[in-house]
């Protein structure tokens, strides 16, 4: 830290109010945040909210360096027909709607291949649960993609879709998980987290996987050997203190097993979300502020960040400018190319489809920070120190994503993937 950066911070805590300053001060002499002092800063407004940045920008600085991180992957959405009706989605279809889709196998296999000619070293594959779906299809997909693209990693199916899985099966989740790892799984997405309040789930979600539920998935994976990203969703009925609670459960849950990779807070997409655009769900907001976006990063880095090395910033759902920005405020990874994506874009996201290399290189340099790619679980694959070194990826010579790769709207709209009742 340099002695203008020194200054700004203390500056900043000499301004900020005094329970603030006594909590950042504890942070930044290396204590560990107790629920109650976390409580304190998820409120911070004024000049506490940027006391609260700055100290988060300098835990990121001790916890991860100055380097940011991103992953060249693509969001594979093999199906949106789902037996659940979660009032935040946007995405599934019942399975009478004609805008259903299932993609076969063979689709996926070869937009996976596609993928790694793009340069991709992962897919993330996640999807609705469709109607007796076959409990062992989950496997047989992963293997069906490991035959054909043996380096490919998979970053693969939500805790609720491996309840779905073991439900279908008839396997414990134990069982099916060592069933998936066999067949290929690399790592689990720590999504179907929304916020781990059972009371706020049964209202945005009734029937969906339950807090209890989910914990167990994930602590089996990491008693596995499977690791998992976890995440957040908020901006909706949720409280500040909703964010710490689930916070505390992610940090607990961390100490124990070590097996997360990363926190990636998720905002919601309101605008088709049915519980807004419907009014499902009374005194939802219309997704969260530009000041809880920046207060939540910060306050991830705080909580999370002495045994979450890594704190995501989502461009698909903040846009990659208020992304670059909470690079300033405790986030270290601007999170994949993703190629495709689905569900945030159902739900009106306007930044879903693709952001190459070179952009985010870009993104990162203008932040003040080294870029580097890496592999899904943050070994680094390539330090990008020397601008004139760079070189371009496929992916930066596509002018037209959606043209190249398709999209949710050209698959709904499609009769070519129509789902059937199988």
């Amino acid at each position: 830290m340099n002695a203008g950066d020194t200054g700004s911070l203390a500056l900043s805590l000499d301004w900020a109010s005094a329970p603030v300053r006594r909590v950042l001060g504890r942070a930044l002499d290396g204590g560990e945040i107790s629920v109650g002092e976390a409580d304190i800063l998820a409120t911070a407004t004024g000049r506490d909210l940027h006391a609260l940045g700055l100290g988060a920008d300098e835990m990121r600085r001790r916890q991860a360096g100055d380097v940011v991180t991103f992953v060249i992957n693509r969001n594979i959405n093999f199906t949106n027909v789902c037996i659940k009706h979660c009032t935040f989605c946007a995405f599934s279809r019942d399975h009478r709607e004609e805008e259903g889709y299932f993609l076969p196998v063979l689709e996926v296999v070869n937009r996976a291949r596609e993928a790694q000619e793009m340069g991709a070293t992962e897919v993330c594959l996640q999807a609705g649960l469709p109607p007796k779906l076959d409990g062992r299809y989950y496997i047989d997909l992963c293997a069906a993609i490991k035959r054909e693209l043996p380096e490919m990693h998979l970053h693969a199916f939500s805790p609720e879709e491996v309840l779905y899985g073991s439900i279908r099966s008839g396997l414990p989740i134990r069982d099916y998980l060592l069933e998936l790892k066999k067949a290929g799984l690399g790592t689990l997405p720590g999504t179907s987290a929304e916020i781990l309040d059972q009371d706020i789930r049964d209202v945005i979600a009734r029937g969906r996987i339950t807090v209890k539920q989910w914990v167990e998935v994930i602590t089996t994976a990491h008693a596995l050997g499977i690791r998992t990203t976890s995440t957040i969703m908020y901006g909706h009925i949720e409280t500040p203190a909703h964010w710490v609670r689930h916070m505390d459960l992610l940090r607990r849950i961390q100490k124990d097993t070590g097996g997360f990779t990363e926190f990636v807070p998720l905002s919601l997409i309101h605008q088709e979300a049915p519980m807004y655009a419907k009014r499902l769900v009374p005194g939802v907001r219309p997704g969260a502020t530009g000041t809880e976006v920046v207060r939540m990063h910060a306050l991830a880095r705080l909580v999370l960040g002495p045994s979450f090395r890594n704190i995501q910033s989502s461009w698909v759902k903040e846009g990659p400018k208020l992304s670059q920005h909470l690079l300033t405020v405790g986030a270290n990874d601007l999170g994949g190319t993703l190629i495709n994506e689905s569900i945030s874009t159902s739900a009106g996201a306007q930044h879903g489809q693709l952001v190459p290399p070179a952009e985010l290189r870009r993104l990162i340099r203008d932040a003040g920070r080294v870029p580097a790619q890496r592999n899904t679980v943050y070994a680094l694959l390539r330090v990008y120190d020397d601008p004139a070194a760079d070189d371009a990826s496929p992916l930066d010579r596509v002018e037209d994503a959606e043209a190249r790769f398709g999209s949710y709207r050209r698959l709904t709209a499609a009769t070519e993937f129509r789902f059937t009742r199988r």
